[in-house]
């Protein structure tokens, strides 16, 4: 008895190459859901291709720096500059030739979901992760693009394998190693994605942590940032300890 159209569809699922015996003797197959089960696994390898192609294309900054002879390349992102509330977060990731994880790109582009999941993967198959967070008190003391330098300093010098080059995200680092500084630097390399997504997600965690403490800002959703609901906190419930002095309009709720 022939294969149902459903056992053909879940059998091209796990297949990735046009030229399986299995696909090409289902070519035969005069079935209307057969042709359309293989236009659709034709669709799914162009564009499994086309992601590929534009994953090795991020990463054309790390091969060049490995052609080179760097043999450790740590890309570095930070998170939370922009927020009301909170901390900011750096990270530094060190990745290896063969990392593959296709997911990987801008955190901002992907969902909770995705960013929990690549998160876990990204820390298993690193070479090294690093982070390093500065809290409110020095933001407020050094102001948040100076705080968020020395966390990124920090991170870098937190790695047991010193890199011999840094790819860094938008802010160059006055540190004694030779750096690419990129803007929006996790949509052109790889190692920079890898530290946004790690880097977002520890944030977030802190900041889903600090809703239970302070409730009613809605640290949970917002993270901190000057949303409509957190605004309203700040005027029914004044500032809270995590909330950044220096920054408008937090000083008009501090009494």
């Amino acid at each position: 008895m022939s294969e149902t159209i459903k056992q053909i569809r879940a059998q091209l699922a796990r297949l990735s190459d046009r030229n399986d015996p299995y696909v090409l003797a289902l070519q035969a197959d005069g079935r209307k859901g057969v042709q359309q089960a293989l236009t659709q696994f034709s669709r799914r390898l162009d564009r499994l291709a086309k992601a590929k192609a534009a994953f090795r294309q991020r990463f054309h900054y790390e091969e060049a720096l490995w052609q080179s002879g760097c043999q450790y390349v740590a890309g570095m992102d930070e998170v939370g500059r922009g927020p009301l509330a909170g901390p900011v977060v750096t990270c530094a990731v060190i990745l290896k030739p063969d990392f593959d994880l296709l997911g990987v790109t801008d955190s901002k582009q992907l969902t909770r979901h995705e960013r929990e999941h690549l998160y876990l993967q990204i820390v298993n198959e690193a070479v090294e992760v690093s982070i390093a967070v500065n809290d409110r008190e020095t933001i407020d003391r050094l102001n948040i693009y100076a705080a968020t330098q020395d966390a990124m300093i920090r991170a870098v010098q937190g790695l047991h394998h010193r890199p011999a080059h840094l790819i860094v995200d938008a802010v160059p680092l006055a540190i004694d190693i030779p750096q690419t500084t990129l803007i929006k630097g996790d949509q052109k390399s790889i190692s920079v994605a890898a530290a946004s997504i790690v880097a977002k997600e520890y944030r977030d965690h802190l900041m889903r942590d600090y809703d239970r403490v302070y409730p009613g800002y809605g640290f949970a959703e917002n993270m901190g940032y000057g949303t409509r609901e957190h605004l309203a906190g700040l005027a029914a419930h004044g500032a809270t300890p995590i909330h950044r002095r220096s920054f408008r309009p937090v000083q008009d709720y501090l009494n």
